[in-house]
């Protein structure tokens, strides 16, 4: 194996990604596995770069031109020679030394190397108009920097002039002059090609308590799911009131399981049929771009078709009530079966396709976070599925049959008003996020995240059975609210809807399309990596304005259970609980990422969720 070159804390020279440019780096850490130096910039941003694209300081360093002497031999030769003068040989005050005129051209042509160094910067990265008019959110002149370029051209003309007569006269072969064009053809192709190919590294930084947390959490998320769903059973669904513990044989049923299946499969179906757009996925670090159906508003109609269909024919959809518990035992058992085949297939999978955070090479932690960043059978995503569809849209079949279920057991001849509420609620936030389906392939959970058993338990268990606790908790607990009430809570959820929605959209337009017309009013910080940090809009309010919204929007989900118990605002308890965390993984990866640039975003935006809080 061979020892690395650069110790820890070793300033040297890092080539910038996709240039042929070097700049001042510490080197920070090494791994021996893929023989990568993390490295430091000035500005803050840390990359892994390979030992060959990095060089020790002193090789920069420019040497000086040392005159060479005629050797003894030619000094006694010159004296022994005529004194005349050819009329073509210039005045003796005039004539220069042989080592003289060497330096003179020297100096001249590591002029022009310099000069048209510079002018190769300006081209590389002179910014786009669009980033120009708003460093740092402050307005800055197009004209200004064009202009500069225009004097550094003027000024580069007469050495450039010199260089075209030097070469045209120059005495060296051609055959090193096309060599020397070989070489720069090389050096442009290089730098007009964007990926550089990375080697993940192992995850260094281990979260959610590492090994001993998730471990820890394995247990505790499903225990968590049956403590909620028993105490809803409850008349009095107190905290300090701790449920009997059902027989284990009460909680499988063969049947019940059965469902769960045919469910999980009719919406991997509807994910499979031709229909719907295709789009791109953000690049890999191999550069590759997956492709990702966009059909969700497609399965969800057809669900509700199908679901129509049963109705139609009388089946009883409040047997989701009376089995509640079994199928959240069954969607648990499914989805730990699900992780142990995903973590199996990921200790195959080649080492670019593994999870930035879920390659720390520990079982349990792997497991949890996923080791494999996106599984596919086929052409059949696996993360990309069961973020949206059996578990979101099972969400809404779920609190339509809790509504149902009401109307039986109290014999109504309408749901109630608070379950109107919750059930229009949450069926426009499951519709919204089906409707910009392509907006989930910027978030974390499908760029970083890998997918293993917190994503397979969070997308199959936690979401349709936990976020759904209000319609669970209003059947068995009714409550009643007066219509001026019920406006007021309509009003906050409209309010949060807005700012998750707009926000998102801001975000999403931008990222797609920073040149957009449309977005001229926005402002932003440029960053090292060539994307842009919002600065004005919801995104110069809070740093996450959209998680803002989603925690108001949780708030007015729960409003309409009343306030005897605690328990229907578990989600919103919940929910600002991941958000925080969520958020702190934002801000920690961002740093990372952007360096100086989010430093000074932070400077400029100090509120992280919560306006003048936190």
């Amino acid at each position: 194996m061979p020892s690395r070159k650069f110790a820890d804390g070793e300033v040297v020279m890092g080539r910038w990604p996709g240039s042929v440019l070097y700049y001042e780096v510490q080197v920070t850490s090494y791994d021996d596995v893929a023989h990568l130096y993390t490295v430091k910039y000035k500005d803050g941003t840390e990359l892994a770069l390979k030992e060959s694209e990095l060089r020790s300081q002193s090789s920069f360093k420019h040497r000086k031109s040392q005159s060479s002497s005629s050797s003894p031999s030619r000094r006694s030769s010159s004296r022994s020679r005529s004194r005349s003068r050819s009329p073509g040989r210039p005045a003796k005050g005039r004539r220069r030394s042989a080592s003289q005129s060497r330096e003179h051209k020297d100096d001249k042509k590591k002029t022009i190397q310099e000069t048209s160094l510079a002018l190769l910067v300006l081209v590389l990265f002179k910014p786009s108009e669009n980033n120009t008019k708003r460093y740092n959110g402050e307005p800055e002149s197009t004209e200004k920097n064009d202009t500069s370029c225009i004097i550094l051209e003027e000024k580069l003309k007469p050495d450039l002039e010199i260089k075209r007569v030097l070469e045209q006269y120059s005495l060296r072969p051609r055959k090193d002059d096309k060599k020397k064009e070989e070489i720069y053809s090389e050096k442009k192709t290089f730098v007009a090609v964007k990926p550089i190919e990375k080697v993940p590294l192992k995850t260094k930084e281990l979260e959610f308590g590492g090994r001993i947390g998730t471990f820890m959490l394995i247990f505790l998320l499903p225990a968590t799911v049956l403590y909620l769903l028993l105490m809803c059973k409850q008349d009095d669904p107190s905290l300090l009131n701790f449920p009997p513990l059902p027989a284990l044989e009460s909680l499988w049923d063969g049947r019940v399981f059965g469902v769960f299946l045919l469910w999980f499969f009719l919406q991997a179906m509807f994910y499979l049929l031709p229909i719907g757009k295709v789009v791109e996925g953000l690049p890999l670090s191999n550069g590759q771009k997956l492709q990702y159906r966009i059909n969700g508003v497609y399965a969800f109609i057809l669900t509700a078709a199908a679901i129509g269909v049963l109705l139609y024919f009388q089946f009883e959809l409040h047997y989701l009530y009376d089995h509640f518990m079994q199928f959240a035992v069954s969607a648990a058992v499914f989805s730990l079966a699900l992780s142990i085949y995903l973590y199996a297939r990921s200790l195959k999978a080649p080492e670019e396709e593994l999870a930035p955070g879920g390659n720390s090479g520990y079982f349990i932690y792997d497991f949890f976070t996923g080791h494999e960043l996106n599984p596919r059978i086929g052409s059949f995503d696996l993360k990309y599925f069961c973020e949206l569809r059996p578990g979101l849209i099972g969400w809404v079949v779920i609190n339509l049959a809790m509504l149902l279920a009401e109307m039986k057991i109290h014999n109504l001849s309408m749901p109630s008003l608070s379950m109107i509420l919750v059930n229009s609620f949450q069926l426009l936030y499951v519709v919204d996020a089906l409707w910009n389906e392509d907006a989930i392939l910027t978030t974390m959970d499908i760029t970083h995240d890998g997918f293993g058993f917190m994503l397979a338990f969070g997308d199959l268990v936690w979401v349709p059975f936990v976020y759904s606790l209000q319609a669970f908790y209003l059947v068995g607990h009714p409550t009643t609210i007066t219509w001026p009430v019920a406006a007021a809570i309509t009003v906050l959820n409209c309010i949060g809807y807005y700012i998750f929605r707009s926000a998102n959209s801001q975000k999403n337009n931008f990222r797609r399309n920073p040149a957009d017309p449309k977005l001229a009013n926005l402002k932003f910080i440029p960053t090292a990596t060539g994307k842009g940090l919002l600065v004005t809009g919801w995104w110069g309010f809070v740093r996450h304005p959209n998680y803002l919204g989603d925690i108001i929007m949780a708030l007015a989900w729960s409003l309409p259970c009343g306030f005897n118990h605690i328990l229907p605002y578990f989600y919103v308890i919940y929910f600002i609980c991941l958000l925080v965390h969520r958020e702190a993984r934002d801000e920690h990866h961002c740093k990372q990422k952007y360096g100086l640039a989010w430093e000074r975003y932070c400077q400029r935006v100090p509120y992280r969720i919560f306006p003048y809080i936190y």
